[in-house]
């Protein structure tokens, strides 16, 4: 049964794996070093108000996602940038969805008013999961970075997220709603 929860020291080789997959893949991330327990466990001491979340399907992980922090500038306290990686032998099985809802719902209780994330255009799985979500695109920043040699644009999103969530009908929500 698949169940989302706290991200513990045992499973940092899992996420680091899932991470280096990602990687390797050269699709997700301008990062093109694998990472290592030792990072996981890292992220781990960061603090609560940087959760890492993993995907547990029955003691196997087959996921994570991690809020970072956006900026070091107090304006943007309540602002996050989410992560999100799910290994390759458990793609289009419902674990991104569950991460993504669950990374929402707890930034909400820490406090955060919106989450941001960056991806590259042709990341067809995570954009569809995402705009299915009811994240939107704010914009695309051309030759953002190079991987390989090569330019990359990436694509900004957002969700804004607890009482500053927009209303249904578009207006800005009222508060308690």
């Amino acid at each position: 049964m698949l169940v989302v929860r706290a991200a513990r020291p045992a499973d940092a080789d899992a996420v680091a794996r899932i991470y280096s997959e990602g990687i390797t893949e050269r699709s997700a991330t301008f990062e093109t070093e694998p990472r290592t327990a030792a990072d996981v466990l890292a992220w781990m001491d960061a603090g609560e108000r940087l959760p890492l979340l993993v995907a547990d399907d029955d003691g196997r992980v087959l996921g994570w996602a991690r809020i970072l922090a956006y900026s070091d500038r107090s304006a943007y306290a309540g602002v996050g940038e989410v992560s999100l990686y799910v290994g390759r032998a458990a793609r289009r099985r419902g674990a991104g969805r569950r991460l993504l809802q669950e990374i929402e719902r707890h930034a909400g209780e820490l406090g955060y008013w919106k989450l941001i994330t960056l991806l590259f255009p042709e990341n067809a799985a995570s954009l569809a999961l995402l705009r299915g979500s009811g994240w939107r695109e704010v914009g695309l920043h051309l030759r953002h970075g190079r991987l390989e040699g090569e330019w990359r644009d990436v694509l900004m999103l957002e969700r804004v997220i607890g009482d500053q969530a927009p209303a249904p009908d578009g207006g800005a929500a009222s508060p308690g709603a």
